[in-house]
């Protein structure tokens, strides 16, 4: 099917509406990805102290102008290292955690404890540790955070962060007990519109099969009343801004989308291993960067550490992953079929495991 077919098809699909194909299998690309953090206008429900300190702040007051002059090493370098070699023993500087009965999210564990959170539309236990050390950070708030604005920018200009999800028995998108979804990376620019900043449906994407193998996984789900829930699945996925490939891992990760032949939208939620986490951010943002939006790294690995809610460390009993979600957009795009991996790659694929390297 040459580029043109495949164009005409896509047309007469989205054309047919809703309820053209019994079995339809749709495709989406991935635009807009951020960590789901549930803000109000002043900030001061969720953040009644204020907000975090970032880098400088902390580095002024742990190293004053006015003590006794120290060197480059014993000062600068030694932020740095702290900052890629955390610990989590205390350094006097109190840590703003986001508060009060609301957050976006998932209930991951199915059942509602005392840590949990309610979420905008009243479902109870919610789980989303992750926001609590993320929501008074200026740089993971909108409209101006800066790591928050560019991770989700950077989606769409990537390739590298092509993420793809397949959904095959879709049906009419509104209801279907069974159907199974595949997660790909794709290879091809996203397909804009003639002002170049809004994606548009029906772009054709080919799978990556060489250097994305690790991250096609297949899992099952269901659709009702236009939503597909999916079941809990360990997923390693690419998320590099800047040009800097990295991936995240994801413990248990479940997808919620509102669907439409165009377009679909919710969360990803599951456990974050926190290792693969603060590495992708060391790796994506400098000390300097990190200023942009008042991050202190040190601080912030220490609060990821306290709040881990999942998987201990055989060793240690510590744990290892917090609970987590992000908010994802996605538009409808083909498939090239000649790209599509045979049966025999797709079954039984798993992550090879979450990364392992310092912190």
């Amino acid at each position: 099917m040459n580029a043109l077919s495949r164009s005409l098809a896509v047309f007469a699909l989205l054309a047919a509406g809703p309820g053209s194909a019994a079995d339809a299998t749709v495709a989406y690309a991935l635009t807009n990805l951020h960590w789901a953090i549930y803000q109000t206008p002043d900030g001061k429900a969720e953040c009644p102290e204020g907000f975090n300190e970032g880098n400088r702040e902390q580095f002024k007051k742990r190293f004053p102008e006015a003590a006794t002059k120290r060197s480059l090493q014993a000062t600068q370098l030694q932020w740095e290292i702290d900052s890629w070699y955390p610990t989590t023993a205390d350094d006097g500087f109190h840590f703003l955690e986001a508060h009060g009965p609301i957050a976006l999210g998932l209930n991951l564990d199915g059942r509602v404890g005392p840590s949990d959170f309610t979420s905008p539309e009243g479902e109870p236990g919610i789980d989303n540790q992750l926001y609590r050390a993320l929501g008074c950070i200026k740089n993971y708030r909108f409209p101006d955070g800066a790591i928050q604005f560019f991770d989700d920018e950077m989606i769409g200009r990537d390739p590298y962060n092509r993420i793809i999800v397949e959904i095959a028995g879709a049906g009419d998108l509104v209801n279907a007990p069974h159907v199974q979804v595949t997660l790909f990376r794709g290879r091809d620019p996203l397909l804009y519109d003639a002002t170049g900043k809004k994606v548009v449906p029906g772009g054709s994407q080919r799978i990556d099969t060489r250097w994305g193998l690790r991250f096609i996984r297949q899992v099952h789900g269901s659709i009702t009343d236009g939503v597909l829930t999916t079941e809990p699945a360990d997923l390693v996925y690419p998320w590099a801004p800047f040009f800097l490939p990295t991936d995240e891992y994801m413990h248990a990760a479940r997808l919620r989308l509102k669907l439409t032949p165009t377009h679909a939208e919710g969360l990803m939620a599951g456990y974050t291993d926190i290792a693969s986490w603060y590495l992708q951010m060391m790796r994506s943002w400098s000390t300097h960067h990190q200023n942009y939006g008042q991050t202190s790294a040190p601080a912030l690995y220490r609060a990821l550490r306290r709040l881990a809610d999942a998987y201990p460390d055989p060793a240690t009993g510590a744990n290892t992953a917090i609970s987590s979600a992000l908010r994802a957009e996605f538009t409808q795009v083909v498939i090239v079929p000649s790209s599509r991996p045979d049966a025999a790659a797709l079954a039984g694929r798993q992550p090879t495991g979450p990364y392992r390297s310092p912190p």
